[in-house]
């Protein structure tokens, strides 16, 4: 069974894409569409303050009528941030994420967020899992 540390290491060469409470929603969402992501982390000095997404977006800025220009960060981010460590299973990943319906966590160190894992992330890897316990390529021509 793989683990969170596992899933960090296939990807080691990949920053960790963080945004400043005070900054505007649209420089996060221009993040999020540079990185191809769906979820920063906010933090400040280094350290996790909370998480914002496109959903957060959705929900709290476009539906309210907000402007993306003028809305800041930390009036959408999501504070109390659920976080996993490297040594967390894949297993209890999914199980945090359905529990508190949530599809990105952060992965933390010492308070200082070293990544992310998604349910996508989550879910290539167990399906990646399984194609090896049955010895079958996942391989694309």
């Amino acid at each position: 069974m793989h683990n969170v540390g596992d899933l960090l290491a296939a990807r080691m060469s990949e920053e960790v894409v963080w945004i400043e409470p005070l900054a505007p929603v649209y420089d996060a969402l221009h993040l999020m569409n540079e990185h191809n992501i769906g979820a920063l982390l906010v933090q400040i000095d280094e350290y996790l303050v909370g998480i914002v997404s496109e959903r957060d977006y959705v929900r709290k800025v476009i539906l309210d009528t907000h402007s993306a220009k003028t809305t800041k960060v930390s009036e959408i981010m999501t504070r109390d941030v659920i976080t996993v460590t490297r040594i967390d299973t894949v297993v209890h990943c999914v199980a945090l994420m359905r529990k508190h319906q949530v599809r990105h966590l952060p992965v933390v160190e010492a308070g200082r967020a070293i990544g992310m894992v998604s349910l996508r992330d989550l879910f290539l890897d167990v399906i990646h899992e399984k194609f090896e316990e049955h010895d079958i390529s996942t391989e694309t021509d």
